[in-house]
Parts: structure tokens; sequence; C-alpha cells
């Protein structure tokens, strides 16, 4: 094994999933009103997934860099119960996390996709990156998603996620009663 050798988690045994936003759950844009409101666009399928992944019992969580109340408000919507805005260090961020969930980050998967997420991916269970992320980040992650931040990312490594713990069918009948 080379020292850069990082063995990962297995994905089964993640029991909490933490974002990026922008570039994540977003498709990285900011779009401004004319009184310099910033306004972001969420894709719904994602938050299907995230609503998910909660009501399977799994934990959800948001670091980003950046602040907003679009985010306050879309993570409530959605039912997700630890969110951190303004992360000026998203490892001290994941250490926030470890206390207030009581979740091990060898627990923890992360969805990122730009260079402020190299250190919490350097530390988390799971690292995982959206299609189009960074070819840093990629190179850091266990996973990589087909699709674009933004464009049903998030969706897709919750699929991964209940997939590798066989939840899939259970995940779907959550709909399909």
């Amino acid at each position: 094994m080379t020292p850069t050798t990082r063995i990962f988690t297995d994905p089964a045994h993640v029991r909490l999933l933490a974002l990026d936003v922008d570039g994540v759950l977003t498709d990285g844009s900011i779009l401004l009103d004319d009184d310099g409101r910033e306004i972001k666009r969420f894709n719904i399928r994602d938050g299907l997934g995230l609503r998910v992944w909660t009501r399977l019992g799994f934990g959800a969580a948001v670091v980003t860099g950046r602040c907003g109340r679009s985010v306050q408000h879309r993570m409530a919507e959605l039912g997700v119960g630890e969110v951190i805005q303004g992360s000026k260090d998203k490892a001290e961020s994941l250490a926030l996390l470890e206390t207030r969930t009581n979740i091990p980050r060898e627990h923890m998967a992360f969805l990122g996709d730009d260079w402020p997420d190299l250190a919490i991916m350097s530390r988390v269970g799971y690292p995982m990156a959206v299609g189009d992320a960074d070819r840093r980040i990629i190179e850091k992650a266990a996973f990589v998603t087909r699709s674009l931040g933004g464009r049903g990312a998030v969706r897709e490594a919750v699929e991964h996620l209940l997939a590798a713990k066989g939840m899939m069918d259970r995940a779907v009948g959550l709909y399909d009663a």
C-alpha cells in the first residue's frame, strides 16, 4: 500500500450524508435579483433523495462556506437537521457535526465538488464527488456520480448508499404502497 492509498468505509455503514451546497445541491450558479438578493435553484429529485434518506432513519447535513436564507428554508423543508453555513474550515465543521450528531466521521459520507471540500473529504469515511467536480475532488472520492451538481447528483449518491445497504426496495416502497 502506498502512503497515499486510503481505505474507505464500506458505504453500507454510512449513517450520515453531508453535502456542500453550491455545485452539489445547485449547479454552482449564483443568481442575484435587482435588489442583490441571492436566488438558488434546487433540483426536486435531489430533494426527494434527501427526504427518502432521512425517512429511512439516516442523518443529513449541509456544510457550506456561503450563507443564505434560501439554503435554510430548503433544508428545513427537506428535514435536513444539521445546517452549517459560513464554514471557513470544513474540517472543523466536521468535528462539530460529530459532536452534534454523535456519529463518528468514519460513518459519514460527504458529497463535494471543489477545493473548499478537500479537507472534509480527506476526513470522512466515505467521500463522494459530483460528476463535474474538480479533478482533485474526484481523485479523493470513493464514488463519483454520473450526474452533475444540481442535476440529480445528490439523488444518485443517496441511491448508491441505499443500494449498498440493500434498501432500494424499501426506499421505493415508501411511494409504491
